[in-house]
């Protein structure tokens, strides 16, 4: 029989204000005072700050806010032309850049759904996601920006579907999420409040984006946010570490949201000792586990800033949790506590009730995937969206991620969370980056094995090894080590793609 939910509850010192947030009649929790749409969002913008910056490409165009809505207005105007109505997809597949943000404005001022797909995917993948969404018009890389008279739906409200953004696919096929406009937007009111910045925050947000535009980590928390606030996107085509630096001061960059890893490498560049960072006051992080050395090291790398850790998913349009600054180094190896508009419950794995899989619901949890009945029936369950992630939640009501369901190694009915070994190793002499596998074993069935990459030095494995029994159970000790000399694969969010590592890495001999 399955287990039912147990139910979160705030605490009264919740660091996270609750102010206007109502719930429906099925007790999910909604705010009550935020734009309808985003169009609503964008255009509060036109007559507040209509020259200030919007969106900037690196080695590309600036464009204001005025320059964004009548350029965004021209490519609705040519969709239309095409024959783009209400509802109709349209695949967004430009690099990182203005024509991204303009080809995804563009369509839903159109009243179009912005399909974002995944550039990276192979030819097979992306045909998989254009024929699954149903794509009327693609806008692929070399194709030039729709231009027409200026055309804005004036009819859109808040339980429209936005966008359309893919799951990564880690465990089969994507899927895709259908993303409201409320759910755009309460990610955006979340991310404000938690971090205790104002509405009307304007130019002095100012984020550099070095993620893929198609995933939600850049596009829902950071370009989509420094629209809500009136703030600017400066967005690099392709990640390089050096030009992160040199961008820092030239683009009085003040809000940086990236991964662990991206960080431990950025803060190694020589370009960065000599970089001006004085103006940065959030820097956000999440994806994968985060070791407290690295936190240290951002602290004083940026004394002026907040260290936030986050955690979502595609199907929530970012935010679930969120850890505040006060937490970040003594609490490291948790995700924070639920953002104001999210519930969270656990469902147990065993008699302790604070640990089981994660389950959420809140006014940007989508409400299933795009034309999957039997996955949203498997995923969505009386209101609650099951994650996958087994959490232990402590009495402060902080969330610690113990491992995904299919990631828990299994060492003679011993389970071993995966995530717990990779902190561990994060934290070894050495080590850059790291992921843990399960090995197959005759006699145990799984044991644990470690994949090392370092970006500057040599592994010492026996150091490795040493400095893991001093941190963890003796079983818990990876008893096989690989290390690779390129970074190991992750997705667009800096999710580990284990899948791929399963395939390429060949264990030897099991360590001494």
């Amino acid at each position: 029989m399955p287990r039912s939910v147990i139910t979160i509850k705030r605490s009264h010192d919740h660091p996270f204000p609750q102010e206007a947030v109502t719930r429906d009649i099925g007790g999910v929790p909604h705010y009550a005072d935020v734009p309808a749409t985003l169009l609503d969002m964008l255009r509060a913008h036109l007559d507040t700050r209509p020259d200030a910056e919007a969106v900037v490409e690196l080695g590309g165009e600036r464009l204001t806010y005025a320059q964004l809505w009548e350029r965004a207005a021209r490519v609705s105007g040519g969709l239309r032309a095409g024959g783009v109505g209400r509802g109709d997809r349209v695949a967004v597949r430009y690099p990182a850049g203005t024509k991204w943000v303009l080809a995804f404005w563009g369509t839903i001022m159109a009243g179009g759904i912005a399909v974002a797909v995944n550039t990276r995917s192979s030819r097979p993948e992306m045909e998989f996601v254009l024929g699954d969404a149903g794509v009327r018009t693609d806008l692929a890389a070399d194709m030039p920006l729709p231009d027409g008279d200026p055309y804005v739906a004036e009819d859109l409200v808040a339980d429209d579907v936005a966008a359309l953004f893919y799951t990564s696919g880690t465990t089969g096929r994507p899927k895709g999420v259908p993303t409201t406009h409320k759910a755009f937007v309460t990610n955006a009111e979340n991310m404000i409040r938690c971090l205790g910045m104002a509405r009307d925050t304007g130019p002095a947000l100012r984020t550099l984006i070095t993620v893929p535009l198609f995933h939600v980590t850049a596009c829902n928390s950071q370009l989509l946010i420094a629209a809500y606030v009136g703030g600017a996107s400066v967005i690099m085509p392709a990640l390089h570490l050096p030009s992160v630096a040199k961008a820092l001061t030239a683009e009085r960059i003040s809000f940086l949201v990236t991964v662990p890893a991206v960080y431990s490498l950025l803060l190694r560049q020589p370009e960065f000792a000599h970089t001006d960072v004085s103006g940065v006051r959030s820097v956000l992080y999440g994806g994968a586990p985060i070791a407290p050395s690295l936190v240290r090291s951002l602290k004083r790398a940026f004394p002026q800033a907040t260290l936030i850790n986050g955690y979502g998913m595609t199907e929530t349009a970012s935010l679930i949790t969120l850890l505040p600054g006060q937490d970040a180094e003594e609490h490291a190896d948790s995700v924070g506590y639920a953002v104001p508009s999210v519930d969270l419950g656990v469902v147990p794995t065993g008699d302790d009730p604070t640990v089981g899989e994660l389950v959420v619901r809140g006014a940007n949890v989508a409400t299933g995937y795009w034309d999957r009945p039997k996955a949203t029936a498997e995923t969505i369950v009386d209101g609650w969206l099951h994650t996958g992630d087994i959490v232990r939640v402590d009495d402060a009501g902080r969330v610690h991620v113990v491992d995904r369901i299919k990631d828990i190694i299994n060492r003679g009915g011993e389970n071993i969370s995966s995530v717990e070994v990779e902190a561990a190793l994060l934290c070894a002499p050495g080590v850059a980056d790291a992921a843990v596998l399960a090995v197959p074993d005759e006699v145990m069935g799984e044991k644990v094995g470690a994949v090392l990459f370092s970006a500057h030095e040599e592994i010492d494995v026996a150091a490795v090894i040493a400095h893991c029994r001093e941190h963890l159970a003796d079983f818990k000790v990876p008893q096989y080590a690989a290390v690779v000399t390129e970074a190991l694969p992750r997705n667009a969010g800096g999710k580990l793609l284990k899948g791929r590592l399963r395939e390429q890495i060949r264990w030897g001999a099991p360590l001494r």
